[in-house]
């Protein structure tokens, strides 16, 4: 089949990066495929582009994946990225595809769903109950409170050592602006983000935070986003208090979500085991991969 790669304008850009585009279409013009290229522009990752390939199944086999990988490779490249990654379920086509044109393993996930009408409500609620010696819990919907603003952005170095397996991640490099422009980029597509933080009571500091997404309409599944604990406060229970905290929360304020999805390296077993602990089950595995430029 010929296929012809047209390039998109694409709008996206965020203070986080920039997005390409490209789409693929057989002799009729039927579009058979699409390819997006996220070049990171944070410091500390200006070497990554994430990329997302994407071919109908009636038109696999015919090319359109690789011209569309082609097309994103060589942009990466031309930009100066040294360091490309892709994500697809475990024995998927898209895994195989991945792996035959030269992107190597460097990170294993395991997706997780709690189905909010079986979580145990009173287990959670008791264990949110429970005082941690020294802490306390707050949380705030959308953009956090000024007060807290310091704090809360110190914090998110707390994900720098997060387990990322063998992918060449880089080190995201927050400041307020940035957690400021997640916030709104949540709120502009009419989602809720709900944030759960821990506060250490000797100083008014945030030294944890779990952070959910839930749809606008309070349907559905809500989405997990980053769930982390300042190394210094480790091994006190406090990201299991959060999450429980979150899960209760939505449970109340949301009655018609369905579930809440997170997803979790397989090298990090202690939020493995956080998940196992509240109840989430898991649905599918996928990978990271990557490919060195």
């Amino acid at each position: 089949m010929s296929v012809r790669i047209t390039a998109l304008t694409d709008p996206e850009e965020t203070s986080a990066g920039r997005r390409l585009a490209w789409l693929a279409s057989g002799p009729d013009s039927r579009p058979a495929g699409y390819a997006f290229l996220r070049l990171c522009t944070g410091e500390g990752q200006r070497h990554l582009a994430e990329l997302d390939v994407q071919v109908h199944p009636a038109e696999r086999r015919g090319r359109a994946g690789t011209q569309l990988l082609d097309a994103a490779v060589a942009a990466a490249r031309q930009d100066g990225r040294t360091t490309v990654i892709a994500q697809a379920g475990a024995g998927s086509p898209g895994a195989a595809f991945l792996t035959a044109r030269g992107f190597r393993t460097a990170l294993t996930l395991t997706y997780a769903r709690l189905p909010l009408t079986e979580a145990d409500l009173p287990a959670l609620t008791a264990a949110v109950e429970k005082p941690h010696a020294g802490y306390r819990l707050e949380q705030w919907e959308g953009t956090v409170p000024d007060g807290l603003a310091d704090t809360f952005v110190a914090s998110r170095r707390a994900m720098d050592d997060m387990p990322m397996g063998a992918v060449h991640y880089g080190t995201v490099v927050w400041d307020l602006d940035r957690v400021r422009a997640a916030a709104a980029a949540v709120a502009a597509r009419g989602d809720i983000l709900h944030t759960v933080a821990a506060i250490d009571r000797s100083d008014g500091a945030i030294v944890g935070f779990t952070e959910l997404v839930v749809p606008g309409n309070g349907t559905g599944d809500a989405q997990h986003y980053g769930t982390a604990v300042l190394p210094e406060h480790r091994g006190r229970g406090l990201a299991r208090w959060m999450k429980a905290a979150s899960i209760v929360r939505a449970r109340e304020r949301h009655p018609r979500l369905g579930g809440l999805l997170t997803d979790t390296a397989d090298n990090n077993p202690y939020m493995r085991r956080v998940n196992d602990e509240l109840g989430y089950l898991p649905t599918h595995t996928a990978h990271e991969y990557q490919l060195d430029l």
